[in-house]
């Protein structure tokens, strides 16, 4: 072929070279960057699934971070109240030092009294003071606001962690469904008076609860009331307090409801005691003896024994463990504890509207998702003296800060065993507040930042198989392409002065 005005062989060497320079520059950008993908073209459907890889590590990353943040605030939080359940056990035992009248001077009351008054104030500038960059976690921030509480069917209640979503609320229902109940015996005497045959003996019966036992004794002809009276004497030290049943019948029963509480009767002198005997109640009706239970006072020497039964309940339709008249669920998404009233904890299917639930709570997003899923809320309640300690006194509700000088609990002059119930109360409550946020830490964020370390890695291993480099292949890759560069430079030159050859005729000619 002798054709100069087109070189398809130079063409075909032009295409070719180009090509391989495409490619060995294609190398060269891979080696350089250390990626496979950098832009759509090299892996459309790779790219697309690296970036949302990439994404997906990015808030892992930050839920880390989020979790660790918030094992800090829990942090600051225990060492405020570690600070204030020490000051509570000093103030346990200033209450308990001060109870020892006989050996205090009025003098030793009163500088007992100033270190009361000096411990409620600090625990009230710790609650104030303990804070997180400026967020208050101790003096109720924390806390989760709450309206429409039934308070016919609620005696207390509290709100320790719930989920909720922007601007909505959460309303808590209760359904009982099985009621509460003492335990209780009925002593028949059959008279209003002790009958003890004309005998000049005595009657001796031992009476005990989950608090503890008494034996009592009573002579013939005490009235009822007097063994009422006698048996009521000792309900704080026995947990079994006693009341009428018409004219010549004896009610005792448990302090406390559920299956902790319990009322014994062994009779120890049972020669010649008028009346019925000892009755257990109907397990259906609280109100009626059951008739076919009596037992002889003479055969009772081995004791007679009736427990309470515990409340039985479900919480937003959640079955709820149960004790005594309060009923508690804890899911991840709401964690209540709600007491009822004597007369709604003995309704069965009695449909409870306790209240709902408007705002409020610690919020800390632990997951790379910003859902409710990803989500965890935690309460940390108002922990000043004026809210610490709740108990009712002698008919009316007091808190820590009725311990103050001058107030109704105060150790000069006040009540001190009602001072000591509402101490007792506000240590369990710390403690509680100081072991659900030691829980938080331990097994919510603790658990979760171990957990996304691993999705971490795994997730950020997925995008680099996907969008990396493989330097073995790529070095292999650019060595085959600056050979074939270089041989199609060869190539093409050779092509470009084949047609050199045509001068050769025109010499011949």
């Amino acid at each position: 072929m002798s054709r100069i005005n087109t070189n398809v062989t130079s063409l075909i060497g032009q295409r070719v070279l180009q090509n391989n320079t495409l490619s060995l520059s294609g190398s060269l950008e891979r080696l350089s960057t250390g990626l496979r993908i950098n832009r759509g073209k090299d892996d459309p459907a790779g790219l697309i699934a690296s970036e949302a890889l990439r994404s997906e590590a990015k808030g892992i990353n930050q839920a880390i971070s989020n979790a660790e943040r918030a094992d800090q605030v829990a942090s600051i939080a225990e060492g405020g109240l570690q600070e204030i359940s020490g000051l509570l056990t000093e103030l346990q035992g200033l209450v308990t030092n001060t109870a020892n009248t006989a050996g205090l001077s009025d003098s030793e009351k009163r500088a007992n009294q100033l270190q009361v008054d000096s411990i409620l104030q600090t625990i009230d500038r710790v609650a104030n003071a303990t804070s997180f960059q400026g967020l208050r976690l101790l003096n109720g921030s924390f806390d989760y606001s709450t309206n429409s509480v039934s308070t016919n069917s609620i005696a207390s209640f509290a709100v320790n962690g719930a989920k909720l979503n922007f601007g909505a609320t959460r309303a808590v229902n209760a359904l009982v469904t099985q009621s509460a109940q003492v335990g209780q015996l009925l002593l028949s005497l059959g008279n209003s008076t002790l009958q003890l045959g004309g005998t000049n003996g005595t009657f001796v019966f031992q009476i005990s609860g989950n608090k503890g036992s008494r034996e009592l004794s009573f002579s013939s002809g005490t009235s009822v009331a007097n063994i009422i009276a006698t048996i009521n004497t000792f309900k704080d030290v026995t947990g079994v307090s006693a009341t009428a049943s018409g004219t010549t019948g004896i009610r005792a029963s448990s302090v406390d409801f559920g299956r902790a509480g319990f009322v014994a009767i062994k009779v120890v002198t049972p020669s010649s005691v008028g009346g019925s005997g000892i009755y257990q109640y109907n397990a259906t009706n609280a109100n009626t003896a059951n008739t076919g239970s009596a037992v002889a006072f003479s055969a009772a020497i081995n004791g007679v024994r009736d427990a309470g039964q515990d409340l039985g309940a479900t919480i937003n339709g959640i079955t709820a463990t149960t004790q005594g008249k309060v009923a508690r669920i804890n899911t991840d998404f709401l964690d209540v504890q709600i007491e009822l009233t004597t007369g709604a904890a003995q309704t069965l299917a009695a449909q409870i509207n306790a209240f709902t639930i408007s705002g409020g709570g610690a919020d800390f997003q632990l997951a790379g998702n910003v859902d409710i899923g990803g989500k965890v809320s935690i309460g940390i309640g108002n922990v000043a003296v004026r809210e610490l300690g709740r108990q009712t006194v002698s008919g009316a509700v007091e808190s820590l800060a009725s311990l103050a000088a001058g107030r109704k609990l105060n150790v000069v002059d006040g009540n001190i065993a009602g001072a000591q119930t509402v101490v007792s109360s506000s240590i369990a409550a710390v403690s509680q507040l100081r072991g659900r946020l030691g829980a938080f830490q331990k097994n919510t964020v603790g658990a979760t930042i171990r957990s996304l370390g691993v999705s971490f890695e795994n997730t950020t291993a997925a995008e680099s198989v996907i969008r990396d480099a493989d330097f073995a292949t790529e070095t292999a890759g650019l060595t085959r392409s600056q050979i074939l560069v270089q041989s199609a430079t060869q190539i093409l030159q050779l092509a470009n002065s084949q047609p050199q050859a045509v001068l050769s005729l025109l010499r011949g000619g």
